[in-house]
């Protein structure tokens, strides 16, 4: 056995797909479209191999796996694509720095806008972003407002392309209550142009007292980290009054695959039984920092950063992802930089929602491109 790594697998893995000759298995990261691979008909459909035990188990393999995961990769009721490690996506916050100041934790958006007030009234920016990806910007506001107005039935409408889903007054509160944010000043100046790991810095260096991200953030962060600083994750703050699941927490995953193509197939799905075994999975966590997507793989003594994502995960009874993403990659570009608009002020909420629906409505019409739909259940 031979196994490859490297940063940009993704190069490595696109020509050995063209040409018929594919690794075994394959995480090919999230440059790669694994969906168009899907579409291809050079992914290996794996529902037959979930029914198969798992690696030291009489269990059946599928059943290890936290189900709304799992589903994440099922295309028309067959598994494609395989979870494997995950990521949560919140807010990150200095626990030392509010307990200093004396400022609560939102949990609402009335109770941020208070505390944005005052945190601005102490000289540092509310909230930092990664301007020069909107991802972060959908991830961690659009997206979470549009579920907690109206409900998850609002954002699966986005994501499936519904006619009029990306006018609906959901999607147009949402966008209302990140310009209103602009508007009062509760973004670090200067954030639409930063890098990831500009605005993060900024964050870690307490020049910003809040930031949307993913439980990557400590890892990514963590050689430059001020000695003795400590966060703490949290959920975006919701509206009391929408018809979203409060609890309700987004995860990202990058899948794992056999491709159809693959001389051992047998092998792979054995090889990637093992690594998803309980043991294995519970090592990963352990010595990654983060989380795996088989059950009862996290450990009980996880650092503080993580500590708070998982209790948050534990406690949430309703996990989302964002599928369009990958799904429809030029789309969510473009909705990226209709985003970075809206929050240089160049458009309002409204426009802001005739924009994006304009292209979504492209995307319907375009035959060349696979649909997809997300449940909300």
């Amino acid at each position: 056995m031979v196994v490859i790594g490297d940063p940009r697998i993704d190069q490595q893995v696109i020509p050995r797909m063209q040409k018929g000759s594919p690794p075994d298995l394959t995480y090919p990261g999230w440059r790669f479209d694994s969906w168009k691979a899907v579409q291809d008909g050079a992914v290996e459909e794996l529902s037959a191999a979930l029914k198969e035990p798992a690696y030291g188990s009489k269990t059946p393999w599928g059943e290890t796996f936290n189900p709304s995961l799992l589903k994440l990769g099922q295309s028309e009721g067959k598994q494609y694509l395989m979870p494997y490690f995950f990521s949560l996506f919140g807010w990150y916050y200095d626990p030392d720095l509010f307990e200093e100041k004396g400022w609560k934790v939102p949990k609402t958006y009335a109770e941020l806008l208070v505390l944005c007030q005052q945190i601005k009234a102490s000289g540092m920016a509310p909230i930092t972003y990664q301007g020069q990806y909107p991802d972060y910007m959908i991830a961690g506001m659009l997206q979470p407002w549009i579920l907690s107005s109206g409900g998850m039935e609002a954002l699966a409408a986005c994501q499936n392309l519904e006619p009029g889903a990306w006018q609906s007054e959901p999607v147009i509160r949402a966008a209302k209550m990140v310009r209103e944010l602009r508007d009062m000043g509760y973004f670090q100046s200067g954030a639409t142009a930063m890098s990831h790991t500009e605005a993060q810095a900024e964050f870690i260096n307490r020049r910003a007292a809040m930031i949307p991200c993913g439980t990557w953030l400590y890892s990514e962060m963590e050689s430059s980290m001020p000695e003795g600083r400590r966060m703490k994750f949290m959920l975006p703050p919701v509206l009391p009054d929408g018809k979203g699941d409060p609890t309700a927490l987004m995860v990202k995953v990058e899948p794992w695959f056999v491709p159809s193509a693959a001389k051992n197939k047998k092998t792979a799905i054995d090889y990637f039984k093992f690594l998803t075994s309980q043991e294995k999975a519970t090592q990963f966590v352990k010595e990654k920092g983060t989380f795996m997507a088989v059950k009862g793989s996290t450990p009980t003594d996880l650092p503080e950063h993580l500590a708070s994502a998982g209790e948050l995960y534990d406690a949430s009874s309703q996990l989302w992802a964002a599928q369009w993403r990958e799904w429809y990659p030029d789309f969510y570009k473009i909705v990226g930089d209709i985003v970075t608009e809206l929050l240089n002020g160049e458009l309002t909420p409204e426009e802001f929602g005739a924009k994006v629906e304009a292209e979504a409505e492209k995307l319907r019409a375009n035959k060349n491109v696979a649909k997809y739909e997300y449940s909300a259940d």
